[in-house]
């Protein structure tokens, strides 16, 4: 499984949200987008979608902007995954084909298979918290800066 653009604009965006705001510090689109390397317009898209799901929080007007609260649940990664390219994404053929199955399978299938299974089961048991505080100890990055 390839992540598609908006799943990697996504995970980017919610992790940098996890260390860079909170109720008192909001961001908004530019400063999000900037930080992460994404058109402005495709964000504001995604993370409409994350507050929709109760993923991020946001609020309007002057002094708004999109958040993560200090107090929130761990996000497990896999709710990303679900909010913007859904499970199917597992279940996919690994070269594409529509007819790959365990009776009639590509080249590639099993190998897939155990490959989709692990990452899975990787992204359902690491949270975005765990993935920022990679960030914020400086063991990983997500912005350009």
């Amino acid at each position: 499984m390839m992540f598609s653009k908006s799943l990697e604009y996504a995970l980017r965006a919610v992790i940098y949200l996890c260390n860079e705001s909170s109720e008192h510090a909001k961001l908004n689109i530019n400063q999000i987008s900037t930080a992460i390397d994404s058109p402005e317009p495709f964000t504001a898209k995604i993370l409409q979608t994350l507050v929709r799901r109760n993923i991020i929080a946001s609020t309007k007007g002057p002094g708004g902007g999109f958040f993560i609260d200090s107090k929130a649940k761990p996000i497990p990664v896999i709710d990303i995954v679900d909010a913007t390219d859904g499970r199917s994404a597992f279940e996919r053929c690994g070269l594409g084909l529509k007819e790959c199955s365990e009776s009639r399978p590509c080249p590639i299938h099993n190998e897939f298979k155990s490959y989709s299974y692990k990452l899975q089961n990787l992204l359902t048991k690491k949270t975005v918290q765990d993935l920022a505080r990679g960030v914020s100890e400086g063991k990983s990055f997500v912005t350009n800066f």
